[in-house]
């Protein structure tokens, strides 16, 4: 019997309107958006629900992404921890990636977050019965087609 199974994705980001657009467009392709601004509700919310997937930004009021992506790995090690950051130089990627980060996508690379977002939630394991199974899989690096390099307009269709 098919899983009825919500992908679940949690965002952390102080600027709203990044926060309203991740919600939208998750909303869009029948993914549940948790949004927050601050490390520590993200850190509340990671202990109190499960996530298939958190997205972030780097830079955050009080502890930055970095250090929420390590406190993340002690509660969570096994869920995916995207950045979608505007820091874009290789040191911050290195750095994220060393934090405990799967994947970094620099914004405003909406097409490429989607692509990657995607790509994680159908890894995720589905649930049996009301508990969500982690997702045991770590990627260190994603090649093309999941990272855009290039600027391309957002399409997203329904299927009927």
């Amino acid at each position: 019997m098919p899983s009825k199974h919500q992908p679940r994705v949690l965002c952390v980001d102080d600027d709203e309107d990044s926060r309203v657009m991740l919600r939208t467009l998750l909303a869009l392709a029948r993914i549940e958006a948790k949004t927050v601004s601050t490390a520590a509700n993200a850190l509340f919310l990671m202990r109190a629900e499960r996530f298939d997937l958190c997205v972030m930004e780097v830079w955050l009021p009080g502890v930055d992404g970095f250090e929420l992506c390590r406190q993340i790995r002690n509660i969570e090690p096994h869920v995916p921890v995207l950045f979608f950051a505007s820091a874009a130089d290789a040191a911050d990627k290195k750095k994220g990636l060393k934090a405990g980060a799967t994947v970094y996508v620099v914004k405003p690379d909406v097409a490429g977050l989607l692509r990657t977002v995607m790509h994680f939630v159908s890894l995720a394991v589905r649930p049996t019965g009301k508990q969500a199974i982690p997702l045991r899989r770590k990627v260190k690096d994603i090649s093309p087609p999941f990272i855009n390099k290039t600027a391309q307009p957002l399409s997203i269709g329904w299927k009927r």
